[in-house]
C-alpha cells in the first residue's frame, strides 16, 4: 500500500478515522464494490474480496455503524474492554472508571477477553463499530491488528493496568517488573533462598509473567539464591493455592518461600498450611499480590503488594474524558506505582 493511501495526519497529530474510501483506493475498486464485499460478499469474486479484506487489515479499517444515523449523532457509550470479570482485581477498577464516566454524562460498554488476543482484536473491531467517543482497555500487549485498529479509529485511547514506555495513546498503571523485583528483595532480606513463584495461564495473564521475570531477574542479579516457576491451569482462586502447596511440598522439598501471582492464590496455601500443620513463615513464606481485603484477615496475616485498583480506574477515565472534551491530559502516562507490605506470612 502506498503512502498516498494511508490515512491523513488530523490537525491533532493523529490520524484520521479510515473510510470505505481509504479500503476502496487500497484496494483499487470502487467504494461500492467495497460496500458490497463487506456487508454481502457472495456478490463479488473470491479474488476480489481477498483483496478488499486484505486492504481492510492493513488499515484497520471499522464499518460504522452509526453511518445511517444523522450525522450529529453521538454516541455516548464508552468501550471498556478488560481480561476478566471474574477476578476480583478488575472490580475495583471497573468501580472507578464507571463512577468517573457516568458523573461526565457517559455509560460504560464492558467486554471481556478471558486473557485471550484474538478475542480482544474481535470485541475492538466490534465496539469501535458503533462510533464511541473513545476506548479504555486493559494492558499493553495487543495483537498488531488490534493496535492498527485502535491507532487508526481517530479516538482517544487509554490503555490500563500496566505502565511501560510504549503505549497506543494513553496508559496509566503500574510496573509489574519492578513489583516482582521488590518482593524478591524483601523476601532475600528476610533470609530466604529457595524462592517460588505461582501462577496460571502465563502466557495469557502475562502480567503475572512480568512480576516473575521482576523477581527472577532481582535475584540472579543480587546472587547466592535461586528461583522456580510453578504454572498451573485453570483460573487462579484459592483452590490452586491450596493444592499448589501441598504438591509444591512434596515435590521441590528445598523451597522456602512462594510467590503466588495473586492474594486469592496466596489466601488458599495459607488454609492449606493451617489445615495440615505446616509452619507459616517457619517451614515456608508465602507472599501474595493485590492487597486484598482477605490478605489482611487471614491467619498469619499475608505479605502482599497493594496496587491501586480504583485509582487506575479513576484516572484512565479522567484522562480519556480530557481528550474526549478536545483538553490534553496533565500526563500522557502516568506511574501509579504500588505498595508492599510485608505481614506475618513472611
Amino acid at each position: 500500500m502506498s503512502a498516498s493511501l494511508r490515512p491523513r495526519e488530523s490537525r491533532r497529530g493523529r490520524r484520521t478515522a479510515v473510510t470505505l474510501n481509504h479500503v476502496a483506493a487500497a484496494a483499487q475498486v470502487s467504494p461500492i464494490t467495497v460496500s458490497r464485499a463487506l456487508n454481502a460478499p457472495d456478490t463479488v469474486s473470491e479474488t476480489l474480496r481477498e483483496r478488499i479484506n486484505a486492504a481492510v487489515e492493513a488499515l484497520g479499517y471499522v464499518p460504522n455503524r452509526m453511518a445511517g444515523a444523522l450525522a450529529s449523532a453521538k454516541t455516548r457509550v464508552i468501550p471498556v474492554i478488560v481480561p476478566s470479570l471474574s477476578n476480583v482485581v478488575f472490580v475495583e477498577v471497573i468501580e472507578g472508571i464507571q463512577e468517573t464516566i457516568e458523573a461526565a454524562g457517559y455509560q460504560m460498554l464492558l467486554g471481556s477477553t478471558d486473557y485471550d488476543l484474538d478475542r480482544e482484536a474481535a470485541l475492538a473491531s466490534t465496539l469501535l463499530g458503533w462510533a464511541p467517543p473513545g476506548v479504555l482497555l486493559a494492558g499493553l500487549r495487543h495483537l498488531p491488528r488490534t493496535t492498527t485498529l485502535l491507532k487508526n479509529a481517530d479516538v482517544p485511547v487509554v490503555e490500563f493496568m500496566e505502565y511501560g514506555a510504549r503505549c497506543i495513546d494513553m496508559n496509566v498503571g503500574l510496573s509489574h517488573v519492578q513489583a516482582g523485583a521488590a518482593m524478591a528483595a524483601h523476601l532475600l532480606a528476610r533470609g530466604y533462598r529457595r524462592i517460588g513463584f505461582v501462577g496460571t495461564r502465563m502466557r495469557g495473564d502475562y502480567r503475572a509473567r512480568q512480576r516473575y521475570d521482576g523477581m527472577r531477574r532481582h535475584i540472579a542479579q543480587i546472587g547466592g539464591a535461586s528461583d522456580v516457576l510453578f504454572e498451573y491451569p485453570g483460573g487462579p482462586g484459592q483452590d490452586v493455592g491450596w493444592h499448589a502447596l501441598g504438591d509444591i511440598l512434596q515435590t521441590y522439598p528445598d523451597v522456602d518461600a512462594l510467590f503466588f501471582a495473586n492474594d486469592e492464590m496466596a489466601v488458599g496455601a495459607v488454609l492449606r498450611a493451617q489445615r495440615d500443620g505446616i509452619a507459616v513463615p517457619g517451614r515456608i513464606a508465602i507472599a501474595g499480590f493485590n492487597g486484598l481485603p482477605m490478605s489482611a484477615l487471614v491467619t498469619p496475616s499475608l505479605t502482599t503488594i497493594t496496587s491501586p485498583r480504583k485509582q487506575i480506574g479513576e484516572q484512565a477515565a479522567a484522562m480519556l474524558l480530557s481528550r474526549i472534551d478536545g483538553r490534553s491530559p496533565p500526563q500522557r502516562r502516568i506511574d501509579v506505582g504500588f505498595v508492599l507490605q510485608p505481614r506475618s506470612s513472611t
